[in-house]
């Protein structure tokens, strides 16, 4: 192998170890990262305290905390308040506090240049280099706002996917005589997924002194999701107005699973559209060989002698 070619997979290496870190991040088990933590917490409790720290934490440590002002330094105030938005849409991961994302944008952003410049000394030219360096800076940079909204996408579609079953468990709870604080407690009890979280939000900051109207609010204000945001709205003009909420939430129920059905149905015919390029593109010519093929070789034949 050339030492040309060892070079391009070092750096090639070098540059997918940011994608790969992010990765893991974003995919790991949380069952397992609890297990990993809590046996950490064990052998740091072993650890000797008069042993040296090692290398990479009298190093790593200081350059990552002065690469995390440098995020916090180039991320305004506005973006701050943005960013903990899709912070709350992603469901706030313990792990990923807005403070820790901004210090990971100032790395990406060291290291996104670094990787650039060296791919740009690789393929040559200055206005490739340079190229290159924009390039990697602005995907070091945006690489943790666009995982963050990647998982509050993905969230905000689960809400809006179990939504339906959620208001036919509270109109179920509320018609057998429960409260809506009651129902919303079976929910967050026994539900899975986002909304089940969503439930035991709403109930624990109306445990710590908000009215129902401001947990609902809230709520609202942390989601995408129209239909959750008309539920919300829905709920707390009944409760201003007195109207019974089993009534409420029987209306809510059937257009939910009316719109579920009608979304169903969308989807449904959108299939031939999506379907049509790749049929055009990909399954007619290895037809058109299959069937045409011989035709022509035949062809080609008889008029060659």
């Amino acid at each position: 192998m050339s030492p040309s070619t060892l070079l391009l997979v070092a750096l090639s290496a070098v540059g997918l170890v940011p994608v790969f870190g992010v990765l893991a991040l974003l995919l790991r088990d949380p069952n397992r990262a609890n297990v990993s933590r809590t046996l950490a917490t064990i052998g740091r409790g072993y650890v000797d305290p008069n042993r040296p720290p090692s290398f990479g934490v009298r190093v790593g440590q200081p350059l990552a905390r002065r690469l995390g002002k440098l995020g916090a330094a180039l991320t305004v105030g506005g973006a701050v308040a943005r960013l903990q938005r899709q912070l709350d849409r992603a469901g706030n991961p313990a792990a990923w506090p807005v403070e820790r994302v901004i210090a990971a944008k100032g790395i990406g952003l060291v290291l996104g240049a670094g990787g650039g410049v060296l791919f740009g000394l690789l393929i040559g030219g200055a206005g490739r280099v340079v190229l290159a360096a924009v390039a990697g800076t602005a995907l070091g940079f945006l690489g943790p706002d666009l995982a963050i909204y990647n998982t509050g996408a993905k969230r905000q579609e689960e809400l809006r996917r179990s939504l339906p079953d959620v208001l036919d468990t509270l109109t179920i709870c509320v018609e057998a005589g429960q409260g809506f604080d009651a129902a919303l407690a079976q929910v967050a009890r026994n539900g899975k997924g986002p909304m089940a979280g969503e439930a035991a939000r709403v109930l624990q900051e109306m445990r710590i002194g908000k009215s129902r109207g401001e947990a609902l609010r809230s709520l609202a204000a942390r989601t995408t999701v129209g239909e959750l945001r008309g539920f919300a709205s829905a709920v707390i003009h009944a409760s201003d107005l007195g109207v019974p909420v089993g009534q409420v939430l029987r209306e809510q129920a059937r257009e939910m699973r009316t719109r579920r059905r009608q979304r169903a149905e969308e989807l449904a015919q959108k299939v031939p559209i999506k379907i049509l390029f790749p049929t055009l593109f990909c399954l007619f010519p290895a037809l058109f060989v299959v069937i045409i093929g011989p035709g022509v070789i035949n062809i080609i034949h008889t008029f060659a002698h």
